[in-house]
């Protein structure tokens, strides 16, 4: 497959508008033409027996970045673990790194566990927020629910879209086991600001009870002005 073959199919599908809506939403380097995240997933599995060749290409827009991390997803487990702290390296804003869910991490959970604490012990942002937005999709079950709390306890909230995700992560926690993550906000040892935030994505769910959502309320903590 050509690269400037992929760009004209890409144009044939991009939108200004929804590149100028986009770009609102989505802060990357990356240049965004629009193309709409069905359309790109609908391509990416159309390509993806070029998937290496597609790696080569560069990494200039949104779209074909966004492709590369779909094709990436799609592999055999053993291709996308070698494949993966190359894809994360390209991540550089919330919907990439989001939208990378594998499916053959269901079936080998405990084996990536080694590259997911590699890629988290690098520090960068959207490695860590992979890591706990993989840690919600893929481990949300009572076994793993300690080493969810230690990554939540090392991730670097001052990171935005890290802080973001520790809060979503500890208010699904609060869904799925609500006492487990009452015991969690007891001890306050993430940043106030996470720690609120998490409290107050758990009260927006329909999931929990009045009753839970007050107590919730009670271990808010007070920030200093």
């Amino acid at each position: 497959m050509q690269y400037s073959k992929l760009l004209d199919c890409l144009h044939e599908y991009a939108e200004s508008d929804f590149a100028l809506f986009q770009r609102k939403l989505i802060f990357t380097k990356y240049t965004i033409l629009g193309v709409r995240t069905p359309i790109l997933r609908k391509l990416a599995k159309t390509f993806q027996a070029d998937w290496k060749e597609v790696l080569t290409f560069p990494n200039v827009y949104y779209e074909v970045v966004f492709l590369k991390l779909t094709m990436i997803s799609q592999l055999s487990f053993e291709e996308f673990v070698e494949q993966l702290p190359g894809a994360v390296a390209l991540m550089d804003n919330w919907a990439l790194c989001d939208q990378c869910k594998a499916k053959c991490i269901s079936k080998n959970r405990e084996a990536l566990l080694p590259t997911l604490e590699m890629l988290f012990q690098s520090r960068e942002e959207y490695a860590q927020r992979y890591v706990l937005v993989t840690l919600l999709a893929y481990y949300m079950e009572e076994e793993y629910l300690p080493m969810i709390w230690a990554y939540i306890r090392q991730a670097n909230s001052e990171y935005y879209y890290v802080h973001m995700a520790m809060a979503w992560l500890i208010a699904e926690v609060l869904v799925k086991f609500y006492e487990v993550g009452i015991t969690w906000l007891q001890q306050e040892a993430i940043p106030s600001k996470t720690h609120n935030k998490a409290i107050q994505k758990a009260i927006e769910s329909y999931r929990l009870t009045q009753t839970e959502k007050e107590r919730l309320r009670s271990l808010k903590i007070k920030m200093k002005i």
